[in-house]
């Protein structure tokens, strides 16, 4: 009962940054354009407490909280508003008379803030507590795989690659993939002992292109490094974001091919549960896992996706090409195919995470 109820509030805690830091940068962006925001609120459904600033803004903690919104004045535009609504418009502070440049730049805010957010989480971690490394540690070999010949074995640690020294789990791995058929040397750790091994990097052929492979499979141990310099820790911070952002990106890639499963794919149950082992795991790992998320989720806004920020930039790049909006009956005939591709997603995910915590075999009783 108190590991669930951590979760509940690591995740209530975790979404509700990452959600608010997106929504403020709706929000600032759409002052800073000149447009008058009539509600923010952090989550959905009934509002469970309101109030509102000196500018007019309703500002909203609501009962479900999986996600938030703002809703910029006049945002229904002149098609779709009821004459009560017009009537209820301030000329010049709308959102639909706005350029679609100022329009551009408050739905692309949001995500551009979660990046930021992240940036800055990295930043004060590595500064504080040092960075995170995943040291690469052998699990095992694969038959007649170059780790094989080089007589790598389980627990074996890698501690140097080429000149890589210390490397985490994903420069051995990117390394491997760029350097198909190149000899080289590797430094591993070995019951206290440090070997040298000379390997050769294997090969496969991919979309008809070498890929290297060693043929290891590699759990990972988690460190810290020592406290790294402030200014050392913005510049590690903004490659940290942009490496996750990667390999997110190529991850979602090569899950739309069908190269990985979309088991793989995790929802708000995956995330209420990894909030919760994160909680237990101490405040930087909770930080981290916030950074991580943060980018996540910006990249996801950011997805061409119609009822997402992304597929709203869509539009509005079409609307400055052609000098006019897309027709209307196009936008809503996308927007609802759209939404049930969000639906179907949410009922992938869902699923896998039930699936992944167990939750069917207990409610069938199947338990081993």
């Amino acid at each position: 009962m108190y590991e669930f109820l951590r979760a509940i509030l690591a995740f209530v805690f975790v979404l509700g940054v990452l959600v608010f830091i997106h929504e403020l940068g709706h929000y600032l962006a759409a002052r800073w354009r000149g447009i008058y925001v009539d509600v923010f609120s952090i989550g959905f459904g009934q509002p469970l407490y309101r109030w509102h600033d000196k500018t007019g803004t309703e500002w909203r903690i609501s009962a479900i909280p999986l996600g938030g919104y703002v809703k910029p004045h006049g945002f229904e535009g002149p098609e779709e508003a009821s004459p009560e609504q017009k009537s209820s418009w301030i000329p010049g502070k709308t959102f639909h008379e706005k350029p679609v440049s100022s329009r551009a730049i408050v739905t692309v805010a949001g995500p551009v803030f979660n990046f930021l957010l992240a940036i800055i989480l990295f930043t004060g971690l590595f500064a504080v507590s040092g960075r995170i490394l995943v040291k690469p540690l052998v699990q095992d070999t694969l038959p007649n795989s170059a780790a094989a010949q080089a007589g790598l074995k389980p627990n074996d640690l890698i501690i140097k690659l080429d000149n890589i020294d210390n490397p985490d789990v994903q420069k051995v791995i990117d390394f491997a993939h760029t350097h198909p058929g190149y000899s080289t040397n590797l430094v591993i750790k070995r019951q206290e002992k440090e070997i040298t091994l000379p390997i050769t990097v294997g090969q496969t052929m991919q979309n008809g292109k070498a890929v290297g492979q060693l043929g290891i499979a590699m759990g990972g141990v988690v460190a810290m490094s020592k406290p790294l310099p402030l200014g050392k820790s913005i510049i590690v911070a903004t490659q940290e974001t942009w490496n996750l952002s990667v390999q997110t990106l190529v991850g979602l890639g090569e899950v739309i091919s069908g190269k990985r499963s979309a088991k793989e794919l995790g929802g708000p149950l995956r995330i209420a549960q990894i909030s919760g082992e994160v909680a237990q795991g101490g405040f930087s790992k909770l930080v981290f896992f916030m950074g991580l998320l943060s980018v996540n989720l910006g990249l996801i806004n950011l997805l061409p996706i119609p009822v997402l920020d992304g597929g709203r930039l869509l539009f509005y790049g079409i609307e400055a090409v052609l000098g006019r909006p897309v027709n209307r009956k196009v936008q809503e005939w996308v927007f609802t195919a759209s939404f049930v591709l969000i639906f179907l997603l949410f009922l992938i995910v869902t699923f896998n995470d039930a699936s992944s915590m167990g939750l069917f075999r207990w409610l069938t009783g199947h338990t081993h």
